[in-house]
């Protein structure tokens, strides 16, 4: 089955934490972290809607300035969610340039800026038309764990511990819709835009036996009509959906250990940091970070099918091997499998 989007991080497991996901057939991407990205062609954070901040240290944000410079003039809309705080924080990066001249683009360009609190959630918008000042009070709802939803998808986060206002987060897809080709040819369609159409309608709250109209492209052709669910299950091959979490910057707090565990459960793919090694355990927890064999015990015993760990201590370059060795140890310590040996 090919997956509608694919992960990937930004730097290599010594440079800034990032995370990068492109969405297949779609014009769009999300980013997870902002420290350096110029491994990220302008193309690809130019298709980036969402951005996830986990917190405000340098090199998870030091990025927002060159995805600010690639936005500017174009009509776009951009959405920002971090800690508690972030409003404050994207507002002094703003008020870091002068905007006298940006009040007559001709392209709107608007940030909306979530910060996460434990029970609600505080959104500014800015807009370049306004010289990015805000335009009325932070717009306060509630907090659930849910920060989107759409009709594929939905992205949560929970708080963590790093000594300040922390987030993971995860995108899990509701499910998968795999749509067979040979199928398709064999009703006598063609492969065209409806079918992204049709998965639209899976995804929707669209009846079962609601029809569903497949268009030719060509003129002269014949408009033919299925149900929703009759078409389904003749093209369609629908499995369980994507989830992928990213946990970058936390102590190994046992008293959090179960929440942390649940939130990554049965993850198809977690990325994890471990910025130390075990024998370094006591500066892996003066500085509120994991250990690679803490890393790999989380994804054990939350059974993800696939982890890959990251931000690296330099101490250890020349040594990343050591780092994975441990991690996948601890894991299938956690996680013991007949295909792990």
């Amino acid at each position: 089955m090919r997956p509608s989007f694919y992960p990937r991080l930004i730097n290599s497991p010594f440079g800034d934490p990032g995370l990068f996901i492109s969405f297949l057939f779609e014009n769009r991407g999300m980013i997870f972290d902002l420290g350096d990205n110029h491994a990220l062609s302008p193309r690809d954070l130019l298709k980036t809607r969402h951005v996830f901040v986990s917190h405000t240290h340098m090199d998870h944000f030091m990025g927002f300035d060159r995805l600010l410079r690639l936005f500017l003039g174009r009509e776009k809309n951009l959405y920002l969610y971090g800690p508690e705080g972030f409003i404050k924080n994207v507002a002094g990066k703003l008020a870091g340039y002068s905007w006298n001249l940006v009040a007559h683009y001709p392209n709107p360009f608007v940030l909306h800026v979530t910060e996460i609190h434990p029970r609600h959630l505080a959104t500014q918008h800015y807009a370049v038309h306004d010289q990015f000042r805000p335009a009325r009070e932070a717009m306060v709802t509630k907090f659930d764990g849910e920060l989107l939803h759409e009709p594929a998808l939905t992205v949560s986060a929970m708080h963590l511990d790093h000594r300040i206002p922390c987030l993971g987060f995860y995108v899990k897809e509701r499910f998968h819709v795999n749509i067979m080709k040979d199928a398709v040819l064999g009703l006598g369609l063609e492969i065209g835009p409806w079918l992204k159409e049709f998965k639209q309608a899976l995804f929707s709250p669209t009846h079962p036996e609601s029809v569903f109209e497949v268009r030719p492209k060509t003129r002269g052709g014949k408009t033919k009509q299925f149900t929703v669910k009759d078409l389904s299950s003749r093209i369609a091959r629908i499995t369980p959906g994507q989830k992928i979490t990213y946990l970058a910057d936390l102590a190994y707090d046992r008293s959090m250990l179960s929440q942390v565990v649940e939130f990554a459960k049965e993850s198809d793919q977690l990325f994890i940091e471990a910025a130390f090694l075990e024998k370094h355990r006591d500066i892996a927890e003066k500085k509120s970070h994991l250990t690679a064999w803490q890393a790999g015990q989380i994804a054990g015993m939350a059974r993800v099918k696939q982890f890959t760990i990251f931000h690296f201590s330099p101490r250890y370059a020349g040594q990343e091997h050591l780092l994975v060795q441990e991690a996948q140890a601890a894991y299938c310590v956690a996680f013991p499998r007949e295909d792990s040996f």
